[in-house]
């Protein structure tokens, strides 16, 4: 029962794709793996986490390693706890976005760096394959708690800026940034959905979704909000909608907290990472302020190493993750928010809006990503590549996370995803009729496929 084993972390419907043995078994082989005498463990709400937990913490003493046990926690909280306080193994137990359930283990080493399939995942599932025996050690591990909630407040509210001049509405989604929202935030936002809830009864933690944005688009109306804030279900994800209740790109994000960096700190020539699948308007914006955008795969496993491999001060997804070098090069959605926030703020003291610094930035006309099920991915991308190369020569190629092929007035990104049975293809374009004919003739190849 192995399915759960992806590119990123262990992630699947709990009883189906991994269950409590091989909870038991990843914390047994974890200490082993990365040289840990005690193991960090954070868990979400979900309802299935205690279970895991309980699970989890037996492999690891029965391995003889001591649990350092941070209880309810945000995922943003674990990746603090490793770095600051020099764990050598942290795990936290949640399913991020997916649905109630689904559950999973996020796998950090020291510094908070992430674990992934090529980095110690897949010798774990290998291992477990194999039917490796898991003798208890003569000495079981111990469990101990650890609370670092003032810790964590602390080093947040380094980036809490005054933000009475503004309205937010908030939509916690029942997860994990219930814990902290009003301890950072305050209780002049209006807030949605603000209660722990492992159930998700509202909408599924998952803010890329927009049915799931629905509630917060109708708060941001009718309170007059001037930004809305939307986290997902373990809150290292966080997006926003402007005070029209458009939804904001989460690329476009990454070149807004320019606003902050290079406006408010100052901060001269910074290296900022994007994913392969951002918008162009992303690194043209930020170029011109004199920042140096790289590009890499998609995923934390990927981005959190490349960050702090270029000495990046920030970068982001297409997903809502926020990455910077303040942060141990790690993502956090409560400190994202913060940021966008002060810009807001800012914007609205010079008489501007988020919509209209978000119009400034997107200048292309983007598909947005879509996905199609179908089995035979390879080939499929193999297709789409070769006609669209043959149609025009290509600019730009890069075959680092399935392909980013850009030309003279448009591009496209096709990859399979890492973890759900997807083929992805996202295309951006210099206007409305380019873009509908690049997607119509993708759409007509790809579907070949199925």
């Amino acid at each position: 029962m192995t399915g759960a084993f992806h590119a990123y972390d262990i992630r699947g419907v709990y009883g189906v794709d991994f269950d409590a043995s091989v909870a038991r078994k990843v914390g047994y082989f974890l200490p082993g793996l990365l040289d840990a005498k005690e193991v960090l463990v954070g868990r979400d709400c979900r309802l299935s986490s205690p279970e895991i937990h309980d699970a989890l913490v037996t492999g690891i003493n029965d391995a003889g390693a001591d649990v350092v046990d941070l209880g309810l926690c945000t995922t943003p909280m674990v990746y603090f706890a490793t770095a600051q306080y020099g764990f050598r193994a942290s795990v936290q137990i949640t399913a991020s976005h997916n649905s109630p359930e689904c559950n999973g283990l996020k796998i950090s080493r020291e510094n908070a760096l992430p674990v992934g399939l090529d980095s110690g995942l897949g010798r774990i599932r290998d291992w477990i394959e194999e039917g490796r025996p898991c003798p208890a050690a003569p000495v079981r591990g111990k469990i101990r708690s650890l609370d670092i909630t003032d810790d964590y407040l602390q080093f947040q509210r380094r980036f809490t800026r005054d933000l009475s001049g503004i309205r937010i509405a908030f939509d916690l989604s029942n997860g994990m940034a219930c814990l902290l929202a009003r301890k950072i935030f305050g209780d002049d936002p209006v807030y949605i959905y603000d209660d722990m809830d492992g159930s998700f009864p509202n909408h599924e933690p998952n803010p890329l979704v927009s049915s799931n944005r629905e509630a917060l688009c109708r708060l941001v109306e009718e309170s007059g909000a001037d930004v809305g804030v939307i986290f997902d279900g373990d809150a290292d994800r966080v997006m926003f909608v402007d005070e029209k209740s458009r939804f904001v790109p989460p690329d476009l994000v990454i070149a807004l907290m320019s606003e902050y960096f290079i406006g408010e700190r100052g901060e001269k020539n910074p290296v900022v990472l994007q994913e392969i699948r951002s918008s162009k308007a992303v690194p043209r914006y930020l170029e011109a302020l004199g920042a140096s955008v790289r590009t890499w795969r998609v995923g934390r496993a990927y981005a959190a190493p490349k960050l702090r491999e270029i000495d990046g001060l920030w970068g982001g997804e297409l997903a809502g993750h926020y990455y910077f070098k303040d942060f141990f090069y790690s993502d956090s959605g409560i400190l994202a928010a913060q940021i966008v926030l002060g810009i807001v703020c800012a914007l609205k003291k010079r008489g501007l809006t988020l919509s209209r610094a978000i119009d400034s930035i997107g200048k292309y006309r983007n598909s947005g990503e879509i996905n199609f099920r179908i089995e035979r991915k390879k080939e499929a991308m193999e297709a789409v590549k070769e006609y669209f190369t043959a149609e025009e020569r290509p600019l730009v190629t890069m075959d680092f996370d399935g392909y980013r092929i850009e030309f003279r007035h448009w591009w496209f990104n096709i990859r399979p995803s890492n973890t759900e049975p997807y083929l992805r293809f996202i295309c951006e374009a210099d206007s409305d009729e380019l873009l509908s004919e690049k997607v119509s003739q993708a759409r007509r190849i790809i579907e070949e496929f199925n």
